[in-house]
């Protein structure tokens, strides 16, 4: 009889470690005294993080912070095609072992606004970081922390790598909200009632406010900061159709860090400002914090 329930025991154990290496997505939330309210968010925990627990508690894992765009939320990345496209890059050996972490962002450009009413740069650099990496299993430092984002969340994830770089040592970004158009050019076109003005003004102010502004502008701390960028690893592309004209911000940042001296890899795709164009590349953006991680070799 004993003899008869082995097999069976050892179905069970294999399909109960088939089911612990297996990703997943772990979707929970904070409530942030900063904010002062409940702020959601998913993880990617690669397969095997579960198993490592136990047979190698030790184990730390980088972390990439993922900031989505304006009119998604923290799902949307996972919900998208993008949790399938991760594992077929794992198995495909195209990515490492890394979290990814996908914060609300709801329409902050993530960062605090003009009028102090929101604080969202506070809260994700004194709650949300160190909330997430007290709760998972990470690697320690600048060398196991980068951020990355798609349109809004490009924007932030640039303002927020190049404004610390001495937090992330990558930082990548899709079709990022990169505007090139000056705040009073800006604010004469709030007045006919465009509606990128009526998106800035909750964070920018209205009028925008100029200082502010600038004092989050990619482009200006890409110069105020350019030698410590020098130590960043970066990457960005854009679509040459883009929906909102940010292909324009794109190429004026690439120059923009060309004049600095500053390393950087940014690809002007064919394309417009889509999920399918997201995904598209995806793959190469995945690919390249794998390498900054140093989690798949160089070319």
């Amino acid at each position: 009889m004993i003899r008869a329930c082995r097999p069976v025991l050892l179905f069970l154990v294999i399909a109960a470690g088939s089911a612990a290496a297996q990703s997943r997505i772990d979707c929970s939330a904070l409530n942030s005294q900063i904010l002062k309210q409940v702020v959601h968010y998913c993880v990617y925990l690669p397969s095997g993080y579960d198993a490592s627990a136990a047979l190698h508690p030790a184990k730390r894992y980088p972390i990439l912070y993922f900031l989505h765009g304006l009119g998604d939320n923290e799902q949307t990345l996972f919900n998208g095609g993008g949790w399938t496209l991760l594992d077929d890059l794992r198995n495909q050996h195209k990515m490492g072992d890394f979290l990814i972490v996908s914060p609300e962002g709801r329409r902050s450009f993530y960062i605090n606004s003009a009028d102090g009413s929101v604080r969202y740069n506070d809260f994700f650099l004194q709650e949300f970081i160190p909330q997430i990496e007290g709760k998972y299993r990470i690697r320690p430092g600048r060398a196991g922390r980068a951020i990355s984002g798609i349109s809004m969340g490009g924007y932030g994830a640039l303002r927020f790598a190049f404004a610390h770089p001495e937090l992330f040592s990558a930082a990548s970004a899709q079709s990022a909200a990169l505007i090139t158009e000056s705040p009073q050019t800006l604010d004469s076109a709030s007045r006919t009632g465009a509606p990128l003005a009526g998106v800035l003004a909750p964070i920018f102010g209205k009028p925008i406010n100029v200082p502010h502004w600038n004092e989050n502008s990619p482009f200006v701390l890409a110069k105020k900061n350019a030698a410590a960028l020098r130590n960043l690893a970066i990457y960005f592309n854009c679509g040459q159709d883009d929906n909102y004209g940010f292909e324009k911000g794109a190429a004026a940042l690439h120059e923009e860090l060309q004049r600095e001296g500053v390393k950087h890899e940014y690809h002007p795709y064919p394309g417009d400002h889509s999920l399918t164009y997201f995904l598209s590349h995806f793959a190469e953006v995945m690919e390249f914090h794998s390498k900054a991680f140093g989690l798949l070799p160089q070319r």
